[in-house]
C-alpha cells in the first residue's frame, strides 16, 4: 500500500510539472503575422505587423472597422459591402488576432490603439468615423482619446461603459485560470471554441466555422492579455466618460438578446446619460454580434451617422433613442 501511494503521488507530481511547463511554454510562445483573408496586405509598423483590407474608394469618407476579442476581420464581411459603396472602408485585425502578429506583450486598448493610429497615419487615413465591435469599443475609444485628428465620430458595438455588466461565460473563463488556461488551450477541440463563441450571438445561432479558426489563429498570451488590459483600461475609467471627455459623436449599437452584457438597453442609458448627444440603438433580434446577425440593419445605421443624419433610420425590430436624459 505504501508503495502505490509513492507512485500515486510520483505520478501526480509528474502531472504538475506537465502542466507547468506546459503553462511555461504555452505563455512564451509568439506567432509572425501572415495574409489570412482574401485582399489582405501586412503593414511592417513600429508597434507590430498587422493586417488590414481596403475597400471602396480612395476618396469616399473613411470608415475604419475594429473587431472584437478573440475575432478578426471576416466579422465585417457582412457590413463592408454596404458600406464600401461610397466610403473608403479600411478593417484591421488588432494585434494577436487574425492575420496580424502575436507578440508576448502589448494588448492593452491604449496599446492596440496606437498600432491602429500607426496604420492609418500610413494609409493616410484621419477623420474617420471608427466603428468598434465589443474590446473593439474600447480600441476605438482609446483611438479617439490618443489620436483624436484620426478619428471624426465613434460607433461602439456592443461594448458595455465598464466590465461591472456580464461575462464572457464559463467555457471562455476556464481558459483564463492558471496553470489550467494554457492546457485547455494546448488540446481544444473545435467543438469546444465553437461552443465557447455561442455567447457572442443571439441563443440558436450558427457559429461560422471561420470564427473558429480566428481563435485557433490566437497564441494563449494574446488571448489571455487582451480582456484583462481591456478591463483595467475601463476600470480606471468607464467607456461613456471617456467619450464624454473627446467631445467625439457618438452612437452605440447593441443587441437586446445579449448574452454577454447584463441589461443592454440598461448599458445603452448610461451612455446617453454620460455622454451628451449620444444616440443609442436597440436591436432586438440581435445578441452580442449585430455586424454579423444584423448586417444590413448595422450598415444602414452605421452609414447614416457616417452621413451625420441627426437621428439614424428605424428599420423594423430596432428601439432608437437619441440625446442625453
Amino acid at each position: 500500500m505504501r508503495r502505490g501511494w509513492k507512485i500515486g503521488i510520483a505520478v501526480a507530481a509528474a502531472f504538475v510539472a506537465l502542466l507547468i511547463c506546459n503553462a511555461l511554454i504555452v505563455g512564451g510562445k509568439t506567432k509572425s503575422a501572415e495574409v489570412t483573408v482574401p485582399g489582405g496586405r501586412l503593414l511592417d509598423l513600429p508597434g507590430g505587423e498587422v493586417q488590414v483590407v481596403e475597400r471602396g474608394p480612395r476618396d469616399g469618407e473613411p470608415i475604419v472597422l475594429v473587431h472584437c476579442f478573440s475575432c478578426a476581420i471576416d466579422w465585417w464581411d457582412r457590413v463592408m459591402p454596404a458600406l464600401a459603396s461610397r466610403h473608403r472602408v479600411v478593417a484591421i485585425d488588432l494585434l494577436g488576432h487574425g492575420g496580424s502578429e502575436k507578440p508576448g506583450s502589448g494588448y492593452t486598448p491604449e496599446n492596440q490603439a496606437k498600432t491602429v493610429a500607426e496604420a492609418l497615419e500610413r494609409l493616410g487615413v484621419e477623420d474617420a468615423e471608427v466603428v468598434g465591435h465589443s474590446l473593439g469599443g474600447s480600441v476605438a475609444v482609446a483611438l479617439a482619446e490618443t489620436a483624436p485628428a484620426l478619428v471624426d465620430r465613434v460607433v461602439i458595438i456592443d461594448t458595455a461603459p465598464d466590465h461591472s455588466r456580464g461575462s464572457l461565460g464559463f467555457i471562455a473563463g476556464l481558459a483564463f485560470q492558471p496553470v489550467i488556461g494554457p492546457a485547455l488551450w494546448t488540446i481544444k477541440p473545435d467543438f469546444a471554441v465553437r461552443k465557447g463563441l455561442q455567447v457572442a450571438f443571439a441563443p440558436g445561432f450558427d457559429v461560422p466555422d471561420a470564427f473558429v479558426e480566428d481563435v485557433k489563429r490566437m497564441t494563449f498570451t494574446s488571448y489571455d492579455e487582451s480582456p484583462t488590459g481591456s478591463e483595467d483600461f475601463v476600470n480606471d475609467e468607464s467607456l461613456a466618460e471617456r467619450m464624454r471627455a473627446t467631445r467625439k459623436p457618438l452612437l452605440v449599437i447593441m443587441g437586446a438578446e445579449e448574452q454577454i452584457i447584463d441589461g443592454p438597453a440598461e448599458a445603452l442609458a448610461e451612455y446617453r446619460e454620460t455622454v451628451p448627444g449620444a444616440k443609442t440603438v436597440l436591436i432586438h433580434d440581435a445578441g452580442h454580434s449585430p455586424n454579423v446577425e444584423t448586417p444590413a440593419r448595422t450598415s444602414r445605421l452605421v452609414l447614416a451617422f457616417a452621413n451625420e443624419s441627426s437621428t439614424p433610420p428605424k428599420p423594423s425590430g430596432e428601439r432608437i433613442s437619441t440625446g442625453s436624459r
